[in-house]
């Protein structure tokens, strides 16, 4: 009988797909690796059975051990996998910016999952890679992967990843395009593809803000793909290009390839679908460009997949008048957008506000811009800050951290102004977002003055 004698031989000889939609017009070929057909949806499902093989063979993980691993979702799906088949228990820790559909997905394997918040760095006690460690310290008989160093995942990818394409393409591969999270990916793949072919261009994609296009770690949207560190799985060495992709092309990406090939991909696929589709602009006829997409955008219906979501977050525009309006309308005597940290002196934001004429300082974790939304910490308002001196005069020379307000509400820039009114009611201001950026601030008063500017 034609049976496999568990779901782990399933793992790999995943198939190449042509992109004819997306692709059409373009001077080569556009195929996509398409690693959604793993049994866990992802190509993580390779590196998590080998990193498990490996630390069996080595006596690192005993019978009846616990696997703690930082995850974006993906790679714990193929750990609960292995844990499932061979009786281990899981623990796995991911940022606060995952799908919900992630965290229930693993915990319908049997695994614990503790969620961390995004905005701190790598070094900080709350970052996902210091709660794992201090769980695999924590915990009898824990094995950490570790995912970000473990040499058996670049080289999982070298072993069969690699050798599939190459077979797949009967070695006419020009480009290879994937995202970079840990770097075993396009690594592993890279090393195989140039032995085979030294001129074989391998490009990388990344998210904006991610440290591999230039980027300090700063948080982004798109989830699985970026890194604020650099991991020892990853080679930049053997990376052609990199092409850095917002959050707005990822989502764009992943949304028309789903719609015009009918296969549903996730925000990192956009991302590479992106890359993929800059590089193979530059291409001659004949060429064959791969781009690796590595899982299913069934894991974010809540979010890419949902307009509503996409209005909130300013990557949508909805009919009719919208924020983004109330914003352009505004007559640019005064900033769009002031921001300060939270360890400022209060006495030197009140400055600011007075020297710009402005009533409302957005208080963040950095004032470089572009800001993400999740770098907002609160906000601080002139008539709050002034009953605040006047109760105490001395709390002006106090941190702004510990005067300021809540953050203002967000609203995406092509939300109708009808949602800006609703939130106005509760709050003197709301935060506008364009691709997950806040790029200004509204009041009553700009509602107002756009309202009878559209009347007259």
């Amino acid at each position: 009988m034609d049976v496999a004698n568990s779901l782990l031989d399933l793992v790999g000889n995943t198939p190449l797909v042509r992109l004819g939609r997306v692709g059409a017009g373009l001077p080569c070929d556009l195929l996509a690796k398409v690693e959604l057909f793993n049994p866990g949806g992802s190509v993580k499902d390779r590196p998590a059975v080998a990193m498990i093989d490996a630390a069996e063979r080595d006596g690192l993980l005993q019978p009846g051990g616990t696997i703690v691993e930082p995850t974006s979702g993906n790679t714990g799906v193929g750990l609960a996998i292995v844990a499932a088949q061979r009786g281990y228990r899981c623990i796995f820790v991911m940022s606060d910016k995952m799908s919900a559909e992630k965290v229930s997905l693993l915990r319908a394997y049997g695994a614990d999952v503790v969620v961390c918040p995004t905005a701190v760095p790598p070094e900080h006690p709350d970052s996902y890679y210091s709660v794992a460690d201090r769980l695999t310290r924590e915990t009898p008989g824990a094995f950490r992967p570790d995912q970000y160093s473990n040499p058996a995942n670049p080289a999982e990818h070298e072993r069969s990843t690699g050798p599939e394409i190459w077979r797949q393409t009967e070695g006419r591969i020009t480009h290879f395009v994937a995202g970079v999270g840990t770097g075993g990916t396009i690594t592993g793949v890279a090393r195989f593809l140039k032995a085979q072919n030294p001129a074989v261009q391998v490009i990388a994609a990344d998210p904006a803000g991610s440290v591999y296009s230039g980027g300090t770690g700063r948080p982004y949207l798109v989830e699985g793909v970026g890194e604020d560190f650099w991991p020892t799985t990853f080679d930049p060495t053997i990376v052609d290009r990199t092409i850095e992709v917002t959050d707005a092309e990822s989502f764009a990406a992943a949304r028309r390839v789903t719609r015009e090939e009918g296969l549903l991909i996730g925000g990192s696929c956009g991302t590479a679908v992106h890359a993929a589709l800059v590089a193979a602009a530059g291409c001659r006829e004949g060429d064959v460009v791969v781009v690796l997409l590595p899982d299913s955008g069934r894991n974010y219906l809540s979010k890419i997949f949902d307009d509503e979501w996409m209005l909130r977050f300013g990557f949508l525009r909805g009919d009719g008048p919208c924020a983004g309006d109330v914003l352009d309308a505004k007559d640019g005597s005064i900033p769009e957008l002031v921001v300060v940290t939270a360890n400022d002196r209060a006495r030197d934001a009140f400055t600011r506000m007075r020297e710009l004429g402005v009533s409302q300082l957005v208080v963040a974790t950095t004032t470089e811009q572009p800001l993400a939304a999740k770098e907002v910490s609160g906000a601080l308002s002139e008539l709050s800050l002034m009953d605040k001196a006047f109760r105490e005069p001395a709390s002006l020379d106090r941190p702004v951290g510990e005067l300021m307000e809540a953050a203002p509400p967000m609203v995406g820039v092509g939300e109708p102004v009808s949602a800006v009114v609703e939130r106005l009611d509760s709050c003197p201001a709301v935060l506008v977002l364009d691709g997950g950026h806040p790029v200004g601030i509204l009041t009553r008063q700009d509602v107002l003055t756009f309202l009878a500017r559209s009347a007259g």
